[in-house]
């Protein structure tokens, strides 16, 4: 369940982040598929996630008690308010289209009408602190791995860029299936190749930090490479999630014809098996010593 709820959130952060900066520049009326269809994700993402979040929970009855404080140190205290504020945003965005997505007038509904109308001139403003709110909540899902000393794999200062830039390019990656033109298509798999590139590098400096520490961050490296979860890292996560969408995205660029799904996919399922794996894996490592 956490690594669904990890993989949800940063999938809902990157669309978020995505369509408030494109309303923050105006660009609304030309990115339709990332501002108004996009935009149906997170929160049906952050919904599941949340109840994945809590049915790991061993007393879900006390999540209330996240609320009760706010602890500035505490990343989980961070996530809670984040998400609490987040995720109301998000359901109000989507209401501020309500009428786009209903055609029929006779289908609407009168008092969601209204709601909208108060809504529609407020939609810059809810970008405005959806923006920091999205990069926060992406860096949060991996910060709060980071957290744990105990576990040599998760303690280092990478995972919270690496699982922000990972859960922005999922974010793309779905724009680019929901896009309503060519030239947003293409926008966001420039976007998205530039996010991949960066991930790449972030991987390669987690790897190369944990190859230079303790003899415990060696171990805790060794199951990624060289170990028991070698062939889904590199298989699923590194060559089908990174470098072959990437490699479809270049000839995209440069004039091939190549279904936009088929790199959106990959991203999405390398995304979601990179949280599994560096969930599962982080588990085992420990210190021993």
């Amino acid at each position: 369940p956490i690594s669904v709820y990890l993989f949800l959130g940063g999938l809902a952060a990157g669309i978020i982040f995505f369509s408030s900066v494109i309303t923050v520049l105006g660009k609304d009326k030309e990115f339709a598929g990332a501002v108004k269809y996009a935009t149906l994700v997170p929160p049906v993402a952050l919904s599941l996630g949340l109840l994945a979040l809590v049915y790991d929970l061993t007393h879900p009855l006390y999540t209330y008690q996240l609320y009760t404080t706010i602890r500035l140190e505490s990343p989980m205290s961070w996530g809670a308010w984040v998400l609490l504020i987040t995720t109301p945003l998000s359901f109000l965005w989507v209401w501020s289209y309500y009428s786009e997505f209903i055609k029929t007038p006779s289908k609407r509904i009168g008092f969601l009408v209204k709601v909208e109308k108060l809504l529609i001139p407020y939609r810059k403003q809810m970008a405005y602190a959806l923006i920091p709110l999205s990069i926060i909540l992406g860096v949060y899902t991996g910060i709060l791995l980071s957290a744990f000393n105990a576990r040599p794999l998760w303690n280092n200062a990478i995972l919270g860029p690496l699982f922000l830039t990972s859960g922005l390019s999922t974010g793309a990656a779905t724009i680019i299936l929901l896009a309503r033109s060519s030239a947003e298509r293409h926008l966001f798999t420039r976007i998205d190749l530039a996010l991949i590139l960066l991930e790449l590098g972030l991987i390669v400096h987690m790897i190369m930090g944990m190859h230079a520490g303790s003899q415990v961050q060696l171990e805790a490296m060794q199951l990624l490479v060289g170990g028991d979860f070698t062939l889904m890292f590199f298989g699923f996560v590194i060559i089908l999630g990174l470098l072959v969408p990437a490699t479809i995205e270049i000839m995209e660029i440069m004039g091939k014809k190549i279904p936009a799904m088929v790199p959106a996919m990959l991203i999405l399922l390398g995304g979601l098996i990179f949280r599994f794996v560096m969930v599962e894996a982080g588990q085992i490592t420990r210190y021993l010593y």
